[in-house]
């Protein structure tokens, strides 16, 4: 009795028994926790589908393993490296037809012809990409609608953050070196959203520490009303504000004026 209370008061017991206790919790769960193995296979499939896509038609620039490339003289980037960028960034560029890119340049501009793929083979791309890296995930329509945000509060987040690059009403602008803030009134609002959580080229990311979702859904709600509601003051003149306002003033007035200056100067000969 006296050797066996011993045993029971090493102090080591405590370290074996919770080891026991951490054993059998594992084997428990093991045996009995559901078995997703579906979906998982699901999940291998659309994996292995986007990784035959992406070597197809993106890897000539972001590598095989999608890894990232340079310029023959090694000091440019060609097609950056995309472990990290998230499943988000894929369905934007490849959904707003940017990428695979038409043709090299400072900046991927949007396919005239809208994407080059499926909405099937974009998800399939997406699962590729994101299983290289975690990243911001494509997003539940409930994460971008907006039917009940607050348009007015979206204006002063998007005056604040957006219109020095893409103008007070999202019609875009130049920027440097070549780069442009593209137009806003077509975007569709799950790409809106996507942009702000992935960034793009010149546009900085905007993730949830920065705007909230109930933030990006107020700037959503901005823009589709602005480019929705009627211009009781007359022509927009695509929203640029004093300089197309300015530039149609001096050709269309200026043009009005020559014109009664002759009209006046032919009556009086």
């Amino acid at each position: 009795m006296n050797a066996l209370a011993a045993r029971r008061r090493h102090p080591a017991v405590l370290t074996v028994l919770l080891l026991v206790a951490l054993v059998a919790t594992g084997c428990a769960y093991a045996a009995f926790a559901p078995k997703p193995a579906q979906a998982a296979t699901a999940d291998a499939d659309q994996v292995a589908q986007g990784k035959k896509l992406f070597q197809a038609n993106c890897a000539t620039c972001h590598g095989l393993n999608g890894e990232g490339t340079k310029t023959g003289t090694g000091d440019q980037i060609a097609g950056p490296p995309l472990a990290g960028v998230g499943a988000a960034a894929v369905d934007f560029q490849v959904g707003t037809g940017r990428m695979p890119m038409a043709a090299p340049g400072v900046q991927a501009a949007q396919g005239v012809k809208g994407a080059q793929f499926t909405q099937t083979q974009i998800d399939q791309l997406a699962a590729y990409v994101a299983s290289l890296g975690p990243g911001p995930a494509i997003p539940a329509a409930a994460d971008y609608d907006y039917s009940n945000a607050d348009a007015a509060k979206g204006g002063e987040l998007f005056r604040v953050n957006c219109a020095m690059c893409h103008n007070f009403a999202g019609s875009g602008g130049a920027l440097t070196r070549g780069k442009y803030a593209p137009s806003l009134a077509t975007v569709s609002p799950k790409h809106i959203y996507e942009i702000l959580n992935t960034g793009s080229q010149a546009m900085p990311v905007f993730n949830d520490t920065n705007l909230s979702p109930d933030s990006k859904r107020e700037i959503i709600a901005y823009i589709k009303t602005i480019h929705t509601e009627p211009s009781p003051g007359g022509l927009k003149l695509g929203s640029m504000g004093p300089v197309s306002e300015g530039l149609f003033a001096w050709v269309f007035g200026l043009a009005l004026l020559i014109g009664f200056a002759v009209w006046l100067g032919n009556k009086s000969a």
